[in-house]
């Protein structure tokens, strides 16, 4: 039996311009078949229109004659089968994950779903599966990623102090002669590139182990790296060792790079070629800033590194070390020729206080 649309608040031109000022695609579809059978058309062509059937059609007009424009709009979808954790154990669990398992008593150095799924239920009493378990940490915004290394004699502390008053250290290592010159913050790496190379994570298919080329031989050559994230340039060499030697060359090359009447302070760490007590010689545009000891997770250089690893240096090999020098130059210069991407990789917020 066919229901015609009974009410007559609206006609079909009403109807169509409410449905221009609703952003829910499923209502707009609604409101525009019902607009289609008030102008004449056919109940098959103004469903078939609308990207539903005849009867899901029908549902709609007696939904429209009972309640109006409002009853077009989706029901919140309730009941179902009640959350397997309360919000109190959803917390518990966030905070195991991010504490990580204890050696002595979880017997694991990871959490993996199977060890989570026997803790919740030791804990907990709930039975879930491990599917169950992903799924939930995944809407406790947690996801299955890669570590960062970080160094054991690491100091968070000393970190942190870096981190807040970054903008003192930067003022302190600019010299009297250099004050009122506009301040540039730098930040400075060596990468050592060679045959051994790396392998990076490629598209395959699932459950396949796919193969990529590494070379088993030694020669390798030095990049260095410096980049500027405020102004998206940066400065760099290939050089065959890392020593005092090559810095103070890199030194030469950055300073060639820091805006006219600019003065660099170049942030890098305590290497021994880096220190000014060892030959060092430092351009009169440039001042330097050494991190805290074992902290390369506080210098952007570093993510410079990965991404020109993952897309440029890895799964190759390099014939001779002429092939390393040429890859390294070609790698860098694609990153110099894009300013945006070093300002991506490179820019730190807790670096927005020193003035460049």
């Amino acid at each position: 039996m066919t229901v015609q649309i009974t009410r007559r608040d609206h006609d079909a031109g009403s109807l169509r311009e409410h449905a221009s000022g609703v952003c829910e695609a499923s209502v707009v579809r609604r409101l525009l078949a019902l607009a289609l059978v008030l102008e004449g058309h056919g109940r098959a062509a103004a469903a078939k229109t609308c990207g539903m059937d005849r009867q899901t059609l029908r549902d709609w007009v007696h939904r429209y004659n009972e309640q109006g424009i409002d009853g077009l709009s989706d029901r919140p979808h309730g009941g179902g089968a009640p959350p397997k954790l309360t919000v109190e154990e959803k917390t518990q669990l966030a905070a195991w994950v991010r504490q990580g398992p204890d050696m002595t008593e979880d017997g694991v150095v990871r959490w993996r779903l199977r060890d989570l799924r026997d803790r919740i239920l030791a804990r907990f009493f709930v039975p879930m599966d491990e599917r169950s378990v992903g799924r939930m940490l995944k809407t406790l915004t947690f996801s299955h990623i890669s570590v960062r290394p970080r160094h054991p004699q690491a100091d968070a502390a000393a970190q942190q102090a870096h981190k807040k008053t970054l903008a003192d250290l930067v003022a302190a290592a600019v010299p009297a002669a250099a004050q009122g010159k506009p301040i540039e913050l730098w930040w400075q790496d060596e990468a050592r590139v060679g045959q051994q190379g790396t392998l990076t994570r490629i598209w395959a298919e699932r459950g396949s182990r796919p193969t990529a080329p590494r070379d088993q031989r030694y020669k390798w050559a030095y990049l260095f790296g410096a980049v500027c994230p405020a102004r998206g340039v940066g400065a760099g060499l290939v050089l065959p060792h890392a020593n005092v030697h090559a810095m103070n060359l890199h030194l030469q090359e950055i300073s060639t790079q820091v805006s006219q009447g600019g003065f660099a302070v170049l942030t890098l760490d305590g290497a021994g070629w880096h220190q000014l007590g060892n030959r060092l010689v430092v351009p009169d545009n440039i001042g330097l800033l050494h991190l805290p000891p074992y902290s390369p997770e506080l210098n952007p250089v570093e993510n410079i590194w990965e991404f020109l690893r993952g897309n440029d240096l890895s799964n190759r090999i390099y014939a001779t070390y002429e092939a390393i020098v040429d890859a390294c130059c070609d790698a860098w210069n694609k990153l110099i020729a894009a300013p945006d991407r070093i300002r991506s990789i490179a820019s730190r917020d807790w670096t927005k206080t020193v003035t460049s």
